[in-house]
Order: structure tokens, then sequence, then C-alpha cells
């Protein structure tokens, strides 16, 4: 089974793909994440990206694209996959196609978690996260016991990314570059959508009916 979860920050697709994963058994791959293992080891790919981070500059398509191709080539991820945060561009969804085409294989299902921007906003702003051992938490969804503190005993505190100016920007970000995808692969007959508007357990329950 190979799937790609799309949908705007703070949609909790993330979430959604790390239960998926573990009920099914298949890598949950964030771009996010395998950007930071490269660059911890330093690989070539790695190396490349840092340098444009580090310049404050996006990481381009095609060092994205190299690393991704590596990653859903691995023993690993024969059997499948969940695919989060990429493809983000409809450039980096025709390469993901052109590498799945060469490996004899195709995505079975992309699925779009739909949310308005303005419960986005509340649910992005409200996060804090701990210091010490990255818990997060909601000031209205999941308040921490104590005020401010996390159960290990950490401050708690809001994410540069986390803040309304830089949520509006990601999310004008999301609109222009990903929200093409939607149509894109409703094109492809492969989209199903899913209102994130719901407690957890019942996106969750929503996402096992598709399997």
């Amino acid at each position: 089974m190979r799937f790609v979860f799309l949908g705007p920050p703070g949609v909790g697709k993330g979430t959604q793909a790390a239960r998926f994963s573990e009920r099914h058994k298949l890598p949950h791959i964030a771009t996010g994440d395998l950007l930071r293992v490269a660059i911890k080891e330093e690989t070539s790919v790695g190396l490349k990206a840092k340098s444009f981070i580090e310049n404050g500059r996006l990481v381009p398509d095609e060092v994205i694209i190299a690393l991704m191709e590596d990653r859903i080539q691995a023993p690993d991820a024969k059997s499948g996959y969940i695919l989060d945060g990429f493809p983000r561009t409809i450039a980096q969804a025709k390469a993901l196609s052109e590498i799945l085409t060469r490996n004899g294989v195709a995505l079975d299902c992309v699925v779009y978690f739909s949310l308005d921007d303005e419960t986005l906003m509340e649910r992005i702003v409200g996060r804090r996260t701990c210091p010490d051992c990255h818990a997060i938490y909601h000031v209205s969804y999941h308040p921490p016991e104590k005020e401010g503190l996390c159960h290990c005993g950490g401050i708690l505190f809001q994410r540069k990314d986390d803040v309304p100016e830089t949520v509006a920007e990601r999310l004008a970000v999301y609109k222009n570059e990903t929200s093409p995808l939607i149509t894109y692969y409703k094109n492809e007959n492969i989209l199903t959508e899913i209102n994130a508007d719901q407690s957890v357990d019942r996106i969750a329950e929503n996402l096992q009916k598709m399997v």
C-alpha cells in the first residue's frame, strides 16, 4: 500500500500517518525527518540541503526528490509506505510518478485532509512545546496539568513557526504551492478527501475504511 497524505499545516496529517503506520506496519516517511537525518549523517544530499538551509533558502525540488527516491527504495519500503509532506509541488508530484513508474508500482491513494483556515489557525497558534522531552500540548484541546509546565517539568514555549504571523505565511505558501496538488490527484482519480474537523479517533476510523 502506497499512500500520500496531503493537507495544510496543523491539519493533523502527521498524527494520522503515525497511527496508520503503526497499525499497518508501513514506514511513515516525512520530508522534514528525512532532511534532519541526512544533514546529521552528512550524506551528499544532506550536505546539499544544509547549504541551502544555512543560507536561508528553500531546499530545491531536485534535492528533496533525490532524498525521497533513496528512501522509498529502501528495503523496509518495498511493500508500501505513507508519504507525509511530499510531494509538495506539482513538479515533485510528477517526479514521484516517474520514480514509481520506473519501479513498476503506483500510488494506491492520496488522502487530502481538509479544514478551514480559522480552525487551522486556532490549532497551530495554541500549540505549546516542551524543550526537554518535546511533548506537545494545546492551550485549549490538550492543556498541561500545571499551566505552562510539561509533565516532565520543562517550561513550555510557543515555537516561532506557531505565532499568528508565521502561520498566516505558511498557509499562504501552502495555498500557492500545494493546493494545486488536490486538482492534480483528483484528475488522476486517486484522491480521497477526509474532513479533518473531527476527533483523532473518528478520522482514523474513516482512514481505516479505505483499506
